[in-house]
């Protein structure tokens, strides 16, 4: 299992990302964090700060790239975060249930 994460400064877009994702497939599980993070980063020279919210994107290795294009082609951002980490241990159950749901599904 793969975890992906991105930011968007809209409650609303980031929950449609989230849903929108599972529903489609390319992702076997998303989360919002409900309360916007604070976001303090440089642009084009400038400090800029933000608050945003995060979505929490768990996929299966084949899922990763077909969940890469699916969210950046979404993605108001000029320059999206997007991250992909591998977890140092999954709950085998969890693991069993994301694998056998994924596979009822076209990538």
């Amino acid at each position: 299992m793969l975890l992906a994460w991105t930011t968007v400064e809209d409650r609303e877009l980031a929950e449609q990302l989230a849903t929108d994702a599972v529903a489609e497939g390319v992702a076997v599980c998303a989360q919002v964090e409900v309360s916007p993070i604070f976001s303090a980063y440089r642009w084009k020279g400038q400090t800029q700060t933000a608050r945003e919210f995060r979505i929490l994107f768990k996929c299966l290795p084949e899922q990763q790239k077909p969940l890469e294009q699916w969210v950046l082609a979404r993605h108001p951002y000029e320059v999206p975060e997007w991250i992909v980490v591998r977890p140092e241990s999954v709950g085998e159950k969890y693991l069993s249930w994301a694998k056998a749901d994924s596979s009822n599904r076209p990538l």
